[in-house]
């Protein structure tokens, strides 16, 4: 392999010359050889958006020449449409500011510059990695920047749509089962009757309010920190930087992107991210209960309680031939798993922030965008391959119902609240029909039992 001597600060570093990167990327992959958790494309697209956005506001500014923001310009496209993502091998255990990662990308738009211009890798000529390509910036504003573009990226146009499916699959399912009746249950116990319709318009309900925090979520992360530079003072930056390049790169992401109205707290705190993964992990609670319902009431066929009939996808065991398992639904719940562990990461890393700059900032947006892409796949997974294939066992449901105990609920206006307690204790000791008991004890005539439990009536408010 071909190599090259470039330098930085500390001295010369021998780097593959194929390479766009340059010293400080090479000196951290040397030092920074832990596991193998990289940064999404959406970081590397974010970097090339936060740079093109600084060149041409640096440009308007009158700061960077017209044809060094060009080429800067060029070179960012070059990245935001995914052309040089080979240029950023940067592991996500590196320095708390996202420093290396910030470097990276300075070195990788400079040489790919110069060498648009002319000039060799390396060269530092006519444009600096830092002195043009990092000018009015610091790692410290940049890299909060590209962590909210990247989170408003993945929630916006993959989480968001993915919940929408959700909840409008759902609702269909709640319309669809509008009519089919069963046997609620509380602690797990009988309980009195609904409809499968509505135990899906619960469903429904918790994924619309998910979707609905999470788009208000999507408010804090408009406010972006650059403009801040080292602290949250703006040093070294033009007095309308701040709110030009916000301008800028809201133009160029079709965000409604603002300067942070507290730059402090936009380097030194990242509320804003950790109350979006608050929203996620709200997101997990409710698919773990969607999930785990779902599977209950699968569960059987013959032995489970049997009342939904799942989807088949693929065969359920190595041994056991025939066996279906519900898949899908164990899926979710392990993305849930991840989610709540990931959130944890989150908050005690947003709870780091000393003085002016928090230092746990690519653990933090590693997490959150695995969260949204789990919570984004799985959901779409677990509709397009489980919700939407579920059918009912009206026969099964409908034994249940009538077998079940708790109809005396609907007994109490009339017969009392202690002989319907003392009905359902002789039903239950006996091993006969509500039914059979109330009627044997004179409490009320057959028929009259039978209008008092018609289900359809117990599904609705009403004496």
């Amino acid at each position: 392999m071909k190599m090259r001597i470039e330098s930085d600060s500390l001295g010369e570093v021998e780097l593959p010359d194929e390479r766009y990167y340059g010293a400080q990327t090479q000196r951290a992959l040397d030092h920074f050889k832990i596991a193998h958790h990289k940064f999404p494309r959406e970081i590397i697209k974010a970097f090339g958006l936060v740079k093109k956005a600084a060149a041409l506001t640096n440009a308007d500014l009158n700061l960077l020449p017209p044809f060094k923001a060009e080429a800067i310009v060029a070179v960012c496209d070059e990245i935001i449409r995914g052309d040089l993502d080979q240029e950023f091998p940067l592991l996500i255990w590196q320095s708390g500011s996202g420093t290396q990662s910030n470097m990276n990308a300075n070195e990788v738009i400079a040489n790919r510059a110069n060498e648009r211009l002319g000039s060799p890798k390396g060269s530092k000529k006519p444009i600096h990695p830092n002195d043009d390509i990092n000018l009015s910036q610091s790692s410290n504003d940049v890299f909060p920047t590209v962590m909210h573009l990247a989170a408003l990226d993945q929630l916006q146009n993959k989480l968001l749509p993915a919940l929408l499916d959700f909840e409008t699959e759902l609702a269909s399912k709640a319309d669809q089962f509008a009519e089919v009746y069963k046997i609620g249950r509380t602690h797990l116990m009988d309980a009195t009757p609904m409809t499968l319709g509505q135990e899906f318009s619960e469903f429904a309900a918790e994924i619309e309010f998910c979707r609905e925090q999470i788009a208000d979520a999507r408010q804090p992360l408009y406010q972006i920190a650059l403009g801040g530079s080292a602290i949250g003072t703006g040093l070294n930056t033009h007095p309308l930087y701040a709110d030009k390049v916000a301008a800028t790169l809201a133009s160029l992401t079709g965000f409604p992107l603002t300067a942070a109205r507290n730059k402090f707290s936009a380097l030194a705190a990242h509320d804003a991210i950790v109350h979006a993964s608050g929203c996620l992990r709200t997101l997990a609670t409710d698919c773990m209960k969607i999930a785990n319902d779902v599977r209950w009431l699968g569960s059987g066929p013959r032995c489970g309680l049997s009342e939904l009939k799942l989807p088949g996808n693929e065969p359920g065991s190595s041994i056991m031939p025939g066996k279906v398992n519900p898949t899908q639904a164990e899926a979710l719940t392990m993305i849930v798993a991840r989610v709540f562990g990931n959130d944890l990461t989150i908050g005690f890393a947003g709870s780091q922030g000393n003085f002016q700059l928090n230092v746990f900032k690519p653990i933090m947006i590693y997490s959150l965008l695995e969260s949204i892409t789990l919570l984004a796949d799985g959901c779409r997974s677990f509709t397009e391959h489980c919700i939407r294939g579920i059918e009912p066992r009206a026969e099964v449901m409908k034994r249940y119902l009538e077998s079940s105990l708790m109809l005396v609920t609907a007994l109490s206006p009339s017969i009392g609240y202690d002989n319907a307690a003392k009905a359902v204790k002789a039903a239950q000791e006996t091993q006969r029909s509500l039914r059979d008991i109330v009627v044997e004890q004179g409490y009320l005539s057959a028929e009259q039992y039978d209008a008092a439990t018609n289900p359809e009536a117990m599904t609705r408010p009403g004496l």
